[in-house]
């Protein structure tokens, strides 16, 4: 399997869209996937929902419980995978706790996510130095494992991130869990100067984005964008609006410029 960073079709003005999969219902997670391809995005991280995941806020909480009880599990977000493989080509990464994969089985886990021509996955709850027998097994298997460096991470920690780290690197822009901000802060620009300096490796910047100026203002940083629950939102407000795919891909050619 190609690694993610050979995926990305330009290194300028990536865009990567999360989307809980299972939010409202699995055959709109996969449609979702193709109007956000047709909308130009780069990569698509989905979110496998998990009961109490650690790193999100409200607004993605609430679409984890809104798919848990739809009866989405991880068995059924990899055959939709499938699905969409059928379709597409574009890299799909899960981002996921950790439980959820325990739960599947490791070696299945990897065996299946590859199957469905899965591109990587992200635990957040999992760190570089505690997962790193993981990570190494996923790798093995094709799978890229991506990493989070946080502006609190210790020195060591980022080193580790940065070397183990395959497809690209999340770089998690604020202390605190994913919601939308009204500003990004201050240290940003300082904190992507200080890994690009450790690495060549692609760098994505995550948690708070929810505007196009915040987007513009992360690629003049030559780096991508990740936006999650400003995306996660506009679905919660039209899941059962018939055209809960036009209004999310209008939002996100808002967020990137697009007219």
């Amino acid at each position: 399997m190609k690694k993610t960073n050979n995926l990305f079709k330009k290194k300028e003005n990536i865009f990567i869209p999360y989307i809980t999969a299972g939010d409202p219902d699995l055959k709109t997670t996969e449609n979702l996937v193709y109007a956000l391809e047709k909308a130009g995005v780069s990569l698509i991280e989905i979110g496998v929902p998990f009961s109490d995941p650690l790193a999100d806020g409200p607004t993605i909480q609430k679409s984890h419980l809104r798919s848990l009880k739809k009866g989405t599990n991880l068995e059924k977000i990899l055959q939709t995978i499938k699905n969409i493989r059928k379709k597409s080509q574009i890299p799909i990464v899960l981002m996921s706790s950790i439980n959820p994969i325990l739960a599947y089985g490791i070696k299945e886990f990897a065996k299946d996510a590859v199957k469905s021509k899965v591109n990587g996955v992200i635990i957040p709850d999992l760190p570089p130095d505690e997962g790193r027998n993981m990570f190494k097994y996923l790798k093995s298997k094709g799978l890229n494992t991506i990493m989070l460096i946080a502006p609190t991470s210790s020195k060591t920690r980022i080193n580790l991130a940065v070397k183990e780290s395959t497809g690209f690197i999340y770089l998690v822009s604020i202390t605190g869990v994913t919601g939308e901000r009204k500003s990004l802060p201050p240290y940003l620009q300082n904190f992507i100067k200080t890994i690009k300096r450790k690495t060549k490796k692609t760098l994505a910047v995550g948690f708070g984005i929810s505007n196009h100026s915040q987007v513009q203002n992360i690629w003049n940083n030559n780096c991508g964008v990740i936006v999650g629950s400003a995306i996660v939102k506009i679905i919660e407000a039209n899941l059962n609006n018939k055209k809960i795919l036009e209004k999310t891909t209008k939002f996100v050619k808002i967020l990137t410029g697009q007219k």
